[in-house]
């Protein structure tokens, strides 16, 4: 069962330096929707702050009817046995093997037995395309992409409501990318979760979503079903799909 999530208003500034200027994001249940934006536009903020890693100073999150705000740290802890997250850096716990990070919160958030959370991750495996004899190994022992189908396999073993990949393809060669991006929307219409997926590969953007948003410089430029993208007007989006140099997105550049 899939959860909508909405933000309204959120605020959030870094030494008086605002970052997020009244964010208003619409992830609706059971569709896959991806938030794009140029580097520093407050993305990686943005998602802190819906899986309730970082206080917001104003606005709210809501996940159903539930507002994030209300919840004490034990109901908050329970809301996010719900959500899976692939980081994009992986994070991927090099103490354990494969199995016990696919399995984790499977034995540690919902307490399931190590026996049955291991049948379960040997099931995960094989579902983002690697055999069984590497469930045993450590991720060290793992190629860059096979670590990525580790971290897709953890966020996904769970079974969440709400599905939260941020940057998934990052540093991957295109035929890896094309692999991990075919595995991602199996995974969300196998679990009929709601998704939302950060990157910065336009082309990944443009063709393999439901949804798309738009970031810049701490607010939401524009928000809508793919298949309206073309037909936009906003000009945010256009340079940023078809990556121009030109219009109104200017690259920061420091001495």
């Amino acid at each position: 069962m899939s959860i909508t999530v909405t933000a309204r208003g959120v605020v959030k500034a870094f030494d008086g330096k605002p970052v997020l200027r009244g964010v208003d994001l619409d992830v609706p249940e059971g569709r896959s929707t991806v938030l794009v934006g140029p580097s520093s536009s407050g993305k990686s903020v943005l998602l802190k702050c819906l899986l309730g890693l970082m206080p917001m100073d104003r606005g709210s999150v809501r996940y159903g009817d539930t507002a994030l705000a209300t919840l004490d740290k034990s109901e908050l802890e329970r809301l996010m046995r719900d959500v899976g997250v692939l980081f994009q850096q992986n994070a991927l716990f090099d103490s354990l093997t494969v199995w016990e990070n696919v399995a984790f919160t499977l034995i540690h958030g919902q307490g399931m037995a190590r026996r049955a959370a291991r049948q379960r991750a040997l099931e995960t495996i094989a579902s983002v395309g690697l055999k069984p004899d590497v469930a045993d190994l450590s991720p060290a022992e793992l190629s860059g992409g096979m670590q990525k189908r580790v971290a897709l396999g953890r966020a996904i073993a769970a079974e969440p409501r709400f599905l939260v990949l941020d940057d998934p393809t990052a540093g991957l060669d295109p035929i890896l990318t094309g692999t991990i991006v075919s595995l991602i929307r199996g995974a969300i219409e196998r679990s009929g979760a709601t998704a939302l997926t950060v990157t910065s590969d336009m082309s990944v953007a443009r063709e393999s979503f439901d949804r798309l948003a738009l970031l810049h410089e701490g607010a939401i430029m524009w928000q809508g079903a793919a298949d309206e993208i073309d037909e936009s007007g906003s000009a945010h989006l256009d340079q940023l799909i078809n990556q121009r140099a030109d219009g109104p997105i200017r690259m920061r550049i420091t001495a």
